[in-house]
């Protein structure tokens, strides 16, 4: 890739990485196409479906397949059938076919067949570091960067295992210019500006923890970059972004208001590219 082009970078959020779509679809729309796309988690999923190729037409699949995280039951099955599968393997919920099986439908063999540069990050428990998937198998990639511990099982890849790229690298804008990128488009779920607070119940402290190393690597990865980069943060336009302690972070199953958030993202991204002079009507 040569130095000086555009990157997307997705990064994680579970079910609110819905808001992704709308804002990928903002990009297209205006005109603004990627030279690379770098992902996380949820965000390896929303990208890897637009490196595909970028458009559109594209971003259109992307919320089908949203729709279909829904219809499908991916993350579907009772409270028995959850604890059950929870005994018998002793460390996940769900199992992980029916992700893996919509997957194969919508994306192509191998990395290296997309049409544009990608690349996606898992956290490797033998190594206890981020990798970086540049080629082979593409659903595998994407399934150890989306593999959330606990709720689904660890992914192994050549004697390896794999679990969500969050752990490691929750918004990857370092690794878009260590690849080259000097314009990035971010696109995340999370608010920044939110100051955190002490947990004061039992389930906060796990997110309270996740969040303090989530925003300690993008703060300090963007006070890191190079004077010639060049970074847009996509707005998800609600109005009052989820508190880093509320519960519903915690409902991975909720696929309620699929399109309303993709609509919110979209005309929010779209206001904030015209403002800002960004791209143009291809």
């Amino acid at each position: 890739m040569a130095p000086g082009e555009v990157a997307f970078v997705l990064g994680g959020g579970g079910h609110l990485g819905a808001h992704e779509v709308g804002m990928l679809a903002a990009l297209l729309e205006h005109g603004i196409a990627p030279s690379l796309i770098v992902g996380t988690s949820v965000g390896a999923i929303n990208g890897a479906v637009i490196a595909t190729q970028p458009s559109v037409a594209t971003a259109g699949r992307l919320a089908g397949v949203w729709s279909r995280f829904e219809q499908e039951g991916v993350f579907t099955g009772s409270i028995v059938r959850r604890l059950a599968t929870l005994a018998r393997t002793r460390t996940h919920l769900h199992g992980d076919d029916a992700l893996r099986g919509l997957l194969r439908d919508v994306l192509p063999e191998r990395i290296e067949d997309l049409a544009v540069p990608f690349q996606c990050v898992a956290a490797s428990i033998e190594r206890a570091s981020e990798h970086w998937f540049e080629q082979g198998p593409l659903v595998d990639a994407v399934m150890a960067s989306a593999a959330v511990p606990g709720i689904l099982p660890a992914v192994e890849i050549g004697g390896e295992h794999f679990f969500d790229g969050g752990i490691v690298n929750s918004i990857p804008v370092s690794r878009a210019v260590e690849l080259g990128a000097r314009t990035l488009y971010v696109l995340h779920v999370g608010r920044l500006d939110r100051a955190l607070e002490a947990p004061r119940w039992p389930w906060e402290v796990g997110l309270v923890a996740f969040e303090i190393a989530r925003r300690h690597r993008f703060i300090g990865d963007l006070a890191r970059l190079p004077d010639d980069v060049t970074v847009h943060v996509l707005p998800t336009g609600r109005a009052d972004p989820p508190r880093y302690n509320d519960l519903s972070q915690l409902r991975y199953r909720d696929t309620s208001n699929i399109g309303e958030r993709i609509r919110q993202a979209h005309a929010a991204s779209l206001s904030y590219l015209v403002e800002r002079g960004l791209g143009g009507a291809p």
